[in-house]
């Protein structure tokens, strides 16, 4: 990666409430002993182009956890529609510079490889007109079929054509050649970028397939896709914790 890297500022900052309808105090589940936030807390930390990153929560039990665990955090409104808010607030409470990357690092992503992030923050060093970048992974043709999946399509130059939980690029003569792209749910956006995110009105495709992503391409704010070879798993119910805990084994050894 070019020198530039380090020219640029970039923080991570991961959204952490308290109340889930599928996993209430999922930030706070124990995995291995630690709460889940620090697991991914501290891949976020191994990062060499991630200068600090913080908890931004608006929960006193995830704040207690946070201290005792040695995480720096910031408390938040808890207001937010969206995980994405409360990343802008917290940006905005640590005085992050207008020319800053800002990356928001989903707090269930405990077996998140730290490469991830160098990889999502990477076309910001290397263009100086992205604005806001994402990851995605190959998928196969079965896991296409499922909504829980969201599917990118990008562009020739890697920017987002459209995200859906539907099976996109829809095919009439089987499955495309190219096969499919599942969406990984981390972004890194430039300040202002964020900043005029938060300050648009959801969109109504965004409505449509709940995916507030679709807010900035309708507004023509274009997202920057980048493949990424590394596997994930985000923890949506408990029963996820074995997933999580087998894919730490594997990396352990």
């Amino acid at each position: 990666m070019s020198d530039t890297v380090h020219t640029i500022p970039c923080y991570g900052i991961i959204p952490a409430r308290y109340a889930s309808s599928r996993f209430p105090g999922k930030p706070l589940a124990d995995i291995l002993g630690k709460p889940m936030f620090w697991h991914v807390y501290n891949r976020a930390c191994m990062c060499p182009h991630i200068s600090r990153v913080v908890l931004a929560t608006d929960d006193e039990r995830i704040a207690a956890a946070a201290r005792e665990h040695g995480v720096e955090y910031v408390m938040t409104s808890p207001d937010h529609a969206s995980g994405t808010d409360r990343v802008y607030e917290a940006a905005c409470a640590m005085g992050v510079e207008e020319h800053a990357v800002v990356v928001n690092i989903q707090g269930d992503e405990p077996a998140l490889n730290p490469m991830m992030l160098t990889e999502l923050v990477s076309p910001f060093m290397e263009d100086a007109a992205v604005q806001v970048s994402t990851l995605a992974q190959s998928i196969t043709a079965a896991d296409a079929l499922s909504p829980d999946i969201v599917k990118v399509v990008p562009s020739a130059n890697g920017d987002a054509l459209y995200f859906s939980r539907a099976a996109i690029p829809f095919c009439r003569d089987g499955e495309p050649a190219r096969g499919y792209c599942g969406h990984i749910g981390l972004y890194a956006f430039r300040f202002g970028a964020l900043r005029r995110f938060t300050g648009l009105a959801p969109s109504s495709l965004e409505q449509t397939e709940k995916l507030e992503q679709l807010r900035l391409l309708e507004n023509n704010i274009p997202i920057r896709v980048v493949m990424t070879g590394h596997k994930t798993h985000g923890v949506d119910r408990p029963e996820d914790i074995s997933i999580i805990l087998n894919m730490l084994r594997e990396t352990a050894r």
